[in-house]
This record gives C-alpha cells, structure tokens and sequence, in this order.
C-alpha cells in the first residue's frame, strides 16, 4: 500500500514537470500557447509559475528563469512529499 500511494505522487509531480517543460518549448514556437492545447496547459502551468515570476524578474528583459526554478522547487516538493509520506506509513 505505501509503494501505491508513493508511485501515485511521483507520477502526478512527474506529469507536471513535464506540463511544464512542454509550456515552455512552447513559447518557441509562433502561436502554439494560443491553440486549445496551449490555453489548457497555460491554465494548469501559469498559476504555479507566476508565483515565481513574482520574484524572479526576465534577465535582459527576454530571458525568464523563472520555470527552472519552479522546477527545482517542484522537485524539492516532491522529495518532501515522498519523504513525509514514508515516515507516516
């Protein structure tokens, strides 16, 4: 039962992580985040990230950090998560 639930987190933050790189190769491309499958992942991605854009300004006024460092945090989260969870069970 422990291994479920654990598998079931790593499996959610690793769905994420992905939506999240797929956001931001997105951006690369000419209207990509303007189509229905752009807008829906922007909905689930850009609440999360504008936390971080918050405090983490463009570099250049182009350059946007700010999902690396929201991934590494995600991760973080996770680790933590996983850990929490394993000491309860």
């Amino acid at each position: 039962m422990e291994y479920q639930i654990i598998k079931y987190i790593n499996v959610l933050f690793e769905v994420y992580w992905w939506l999240i790189i797929i956001y931001v190769l997105m951006s690369w491309v000419p209207n990509v985040r303007s189509s229905f499958i752009g807008e829906m992942i922007g909905k689930l991605v850009e609440p999360y990230l504008a936390i971080f854009r918050r405090f983490i300004p463009p570099l250049g006024g182009m350059i946007d950090i700010s999902p690396i460092v929201a991934l590494f945090v995600l991760r973080f989260v996770n680790m933590g998560l996983i850990t929490v969870v394993t000491s309860i069970l």
